[in-house]
């Protein structure tokens, strides 16, 4: 299963603190939990023990503490006390599963197997100011959510107003391109927006540029005429399963001035269009292999189809 050699995000670093955190990746439920060291390790979420959810313990001298029998953890896995047993060294036996982890992009990512790749995405130099956005939990495959991100023709409908009107419906003819290893790219993109951004007070014509940065993730960049602000949006998508999601947007921009809590509303009223129509359509996992029409408005979302189809993704497909 390819998916299992990937990196995906499960968490924005910030997110884990004191406590422990529970998240589910590909249905594998996991606890995120950082040492006295400041270090995050992400565990399967299951005491080898009795089974009892490792993420409603605490932390405790720099170690994960089963809310059962207390039993203690390291970094590794490996178990290290039995209170009930204080002269008794734990053997090998009775570790916990842990997963590789690795912090990237204000991302926690996770691999549940062995890494295909030292490191999760690339991203290009984007704007200085990062605001993430999220999580999203979305009842639909994250394949669904990122076509979703990737498509032009829905704004004039799902988010009328703001992103588009019914007078500039029509999707323009576009140049599609490929990365040197196999990601679709639309290098530009003309969009008629009444409201491209959260400072804009009139239309404005935006040029977009999008990328596909790997199975579950992108990255849409966007630039209004004149002197207005550049924005890009990376969308991570997490698989929890194959019906469901996690989806963060990170948004980079040359905005020095809008407040935080304005760019968020913002962002936050745009995908509340988009997931009454995400969590409508069926079937839940994106087809891959046809079962749906398409038309040529539709050339960057049958590209990423083909692109999942030849890497070999199973999850949230069909």
């Amino acid at each position: 299963m390819v998916e299992r050699t990937l990196w995906w995000p499960v968490a924005a670093a910030d997110e884990v603190g004191g406590a422990p955190l529970a998240v589910t990746l590909l249905g594998q439920a996991l606890v995120l939990w950082r040492d006295d060291q400041g270090q995050v390790h992400a565990l399967a979420d299951r005491c080898p023990h009795r089974g009892a959810r490792l993420s409603l313990g605490t932390v405790v001298a720099g170690q994960l503490q089963c809310p059962y029998h207390g039993w203690r953890f390291d970094g590794s896995g490996r178990c290290r006390a039995i209170p009930a047993l204080p002269g008794f060294p734990p053997p090998s036996s009775h570790a916990a599963s842990r997963y590789p982890l690795t912090q990237a992009h204000g991302m926690l990512w996770v691999c549940l197997g062995e890494p295909a790749c030292p490191v999760p995405p690339a991203l290009p130099d984007l704007p200085p100011r990062r605001v993430l956005h999220g999580p999203f939990d979305v009842a639909t495959s994250a394949a669904r959510a990122v076509e979703n991100f990737l498509d032009t023709a829905h704004f004039a409908f799902v988010h009328e107003g703001w992103l588009g009107d019914a007078g500039h419906a029509e999707v323009p003819h576009h140049a599609l391109a490929y990365t040197a290893d196999g990601r679709p790219v639309v290098p530009d993109y003309p969009a008629w927006q009444p409201r491209a951004t959260a400072r804009a007070q009139t239309g404005a014509w935006v040029r977009y540029r999008y990328e596909v940065l790997s199975p579950f993730a992108a990255l849409l960049q966007k630039q209004p005429e004149g002197d207005a602000p550049a924005d890009a949006y990376v969308m991570w998508a997490c698989p929890v399963g194959d019906e469901g999601c996690r989806v963060w947007f990170a948004q980079h921009t040359t905005d020095t001035t809008t407040p935080e809590a304005a760019l968020r509303d913002f962002q936050a009223a745009i995908f509340a269009q988009d997931r009454p129509i995400l969590e409508s359509q069926s079937p839940k996992r994106l087809p891959i292999h046809g079962g749906e029409a398409m038309c040529a408005a539709d050339r960057l979302s049958a590209a990423y189809r083909r692109y999942l189809r030849e890497l070999g993704i199973t999850v949230g497909v069909c």
